[in-house]
């Protein structure tokens, strides 16, 4: 097949529905990515999430002191300590739009 400007512009969008339409939930993406730590209510009251003391997104302040962007960051990222990974990177696993979605989903825990 023969790459023409034409052959792009028409199967570009395309191709960028059909990502965007098998890109999993964010409820998905929690139970199958988060939940083992940070429990699937967010509380962190797993046997992990309590041996790594992970912060409890239902608590209003824990919520104030987040900001998007750094949800995100530890998202794409992963987070470590001393050298030591607490939270691995989901950059390659997950889509921006995937790890984007984790921002509104994490919010709606706060009581």
């Amino acid at each position: 097949m023969k790459l023409t400007l034409k052959t792009l512009f028409v199967t570009g969008p395309l191709l960028a529905v059909a990502a965007i339409a098998f890109a999993a939930p964010a409820a998905e993406n929690w139970e199958n990515h988060c939940a083992k730590c940070h429990g699937a209510d967010g509380k962190g009251q797993t046997k992990v999430g309590k041996k790594l003391n992970i912060k409890d997104y239902t608590d209003a302040k824990v919520q104030a002191a987040m900001k998007d962007e750094e949800i995100i960051k530890a998202t794409t990222e992963g987070i470590s300590e001393k050298g030591k990974e607490k939270m691995k990177a989901y950059k390659d696993e997950l889509s921006a739009a995937e790890i984007k979605d984790f921002v509104a989903y994490i919010r709606k825990f706060k009581g």
